[in-house]
């Protein structure tokens, strides 16, 4: 619910008028559901319809559609069944005229593919837009009246005249905790000196200095090419990374992007600790898992400190999303894995950071992933048909910009996408700039990782579980478990190990001494193992009879 519910948030916000302050709940309903169609896409399209033929002053409809990709063709809305066997799972929201909203999950596919399904799906939302317009055309709701509040135009001129440069300034000094400071002694001495009995002239100043404040980023970007720490347009900030710096944990890293820092760590466990989901589908089971913390102190907050956010919750399932198709198969590697990232300190992009450090503590924990992946946020300044596109963006530059574009993928391609805009929308040449953009930072963050941890380690950490898979016949899997379980809980009990048998026969024993996961290997060998004629087997005498003796060969099996 709360990932769906984003999806239906982030492509409609941006297309409310600004200054629209009245509180507007849109709630979606699902009656029914088949469990092959996921019905968040037709909630995203449902609730533009609902808001666009009501009397709120919202004027753009909004499609949404799902795109996937196999046999070499595009496809619309693919079910659940088929979307399992697609190299790409690309959710599209937009308008008639530009797409607003991005997000995507991908196996290794290129950024000119990526346009390509970009393109695709655009003609679609175009038609769903379009029966909007019927829908609208018959309603004909009555819209309410909405004045954009207008900010004093003299006032406007005089603080841009008396302090511009001083907030230009303010602006560039290095370091975010420093900016802020300066930002805000300059709000305050703006603000008192206004008289304290004009509370309305003191509340605009307030309003105006943002709005100064944006005008001037945006008009540096875009006249002078300046961005407020210095760096180019496709300039990354420095990067720092380390590993295995917690000795206790299965894999750790420490991801450090300008002043983005993300501690990661990575955890291997057993299929019993395997996460059970309960979703319209039915019941699940992931073995894959990334959590995103985001503590207040990260960004000098005091805050009480509850349950993860609905921007934690997303967060975490993008970059899960991002390394999840370069993760082994559950046959190459039987765990099930953990990955936490909490942020240290953030100023922009912090979730990729989780990405970039997720994948160091995977190769730290000996995880053997298919492929290296890195993230980076792109950020775009526009203004009519002049735009620049920004690599890396820090927190002021994701503020006062107009979009925040977040790329993940491997040297070979896209795994993860997520965008956002604040503006009416793009076009598919800025998305292809943006993306091309984005493969060359890419590239060079996977170089710095490299400097790192090149690789996945060759053995897992030594206080993780060993995990040693055997096959045993079918037909013998009852005398392992025993009657209600007996016999396996009595192995359980005996090694101190975990055991886990399928119902093919495959038996997973987890632990993290070698001997104990040996002894209980020979106790199920011992059970299943049947006796051949004309084999010598040393047994013990289990009782005596007057015609003779009974001998146990085996755990279970008996001879006269």
């Amino acid at each position: 619910e709360v990932l769906t519910s984003r999806l239906i948030d982030r492509p409609l916000r941006p297309l409310f008028p600004e200054g629209f302050n009245c509180e507007t709940q849109i709630i979606a309903l699902v009656l029914s559901a088949d469990k092959e169609n996921d019905p968040d896409i037709m909630s995203i399209t449902g609730a533009s319809a609902a808001v666009y033929c009501s009397p709120i002053p919202f004027y753009n409809p909004v499609g949404a559609v799902r795109v996937g990709y196999a046999d070499g063709h595009f496809l619309v809305n693919p079910p659940i069944s088929k979307l399992k066997e697609s190299s790409l799972n690309l959710t599209v929201a937009g308008t008639e005229d530009a797409i607003v909203m991005v997000e995507a999950g991908a196996n290794e596919v290129s950024e000119e593919m990526m346009v390509e399904a970009l393109d695709f799906a655009h003609e679609v939302i175009r038609k769903l837009v379009a029966l909007q317009k019927e829908l609208y055309e018959y309603i004909r709701p009555v819209k309410r009246e909405f004045t954009k509040p207008v900010l004093d135009a003299a006032e406007v001129e005089r603080i841009e005249r008396e302090y511009g440069q001083k907030i230009s300034d303010a602006l560039h000094v290095q370091g975010k905790l420093e900016s802020n400071a300066r930002l805000e002694a300059l709000k305050n001495e703006i603000i008192n000196a206004i008289p304290e009995e004009e509370t309305d002239r003191r509340n605009q100043a307030r309003k105006i200095f943002q709005h100064v404040m944006e005008k001037i980023f945006r008009r540096e970007i875009l006249e002078i090419g300046r961005r407020l720490d210095g760096r180019r347009f496709d300039e990354i900030r420095p990067i720092s990374a380390e590993v295995s710096l917690l000795p206790r944990t299965h894999g750790s890293a420490l991801f450090t992007r300008g002043e983005t820092q993300a501690l990661v760590t990575a955890t291997l466990g057993t299929a019993d600790d395997e996460q059970r989901m309960d979703t319209l589908e039915g019941e699940s089971f992931k073995r894959f898992m990334v959590h995103y913390n985001f503590p207040p102190f990260s960004v000098g907050e005091v805050r009480p400190l509850r349950g993860p956010g609905r921007r934690e919750v997303g967060h975490g399932a993008l970059a899960e999303r991002s390394i999840l198709p370069v993760m082994p198969s559950e046959e190459a590697f039987p765990y099930t894995i953990r990955v936490v990232s909490d942020i240290l300190e953030s100023n922009g992009s912090s979730s990729m950071a989780t990405v970039c450090g997720g994948i160091l503590a995977l190769m730290d924990a000996g995880v053997p992933i298919k492929s290296p992946v890195a993230g980076v946020a792109m950020g775009l300044v526009k203004d009519g048909d002049r735009y620049a596109i920004l690599t890396d963006i820090a927190g002021a530059e994701d503020h006062y910009g107009d979009m925040d574009f977040k790329v993940a993928g491997t040297e070979r391609g896209i795994t993860g996408l997520q965008m956002d805009i604040k503006i009416a929308g793009i076009d598919k040449k800025i998305m292809a700039d943006a993306l091309a953009q984005a493969k060359e930072g890419r590239l060079f963050i996977l170089k710095k990782m490299a400097e790192c941890l090149q690789s996945p380690r060759a053995e897992i950490s030594p206080y993780a579980p060993r995990i040693v898979t055997i096959q045993i016949p079918k037909d013998k899997i009852g005398g392992v478990i025993g009657t209600g379980g007996k016999v396996i809980r009595g192995i359980i009990e005996q090694t101190g190990v975990k055991i886990d048998i399928e119902d093919d026969g495959k038996v997973n024993i987890a632990s993290t001494d070698t001997d104990s996961a040996r002894r209980a290997i020979q106790m199920i060998e011992d059970l299943v193992m049947e006796a051949e004629v004309g084999k010598t087997y040393l047994g013990t005498v289990t009782r005596l009879v007057d015609f003779g003796a009974f001998v146990e060969i085996f755990p279970g099996t008996e001879g006269l």
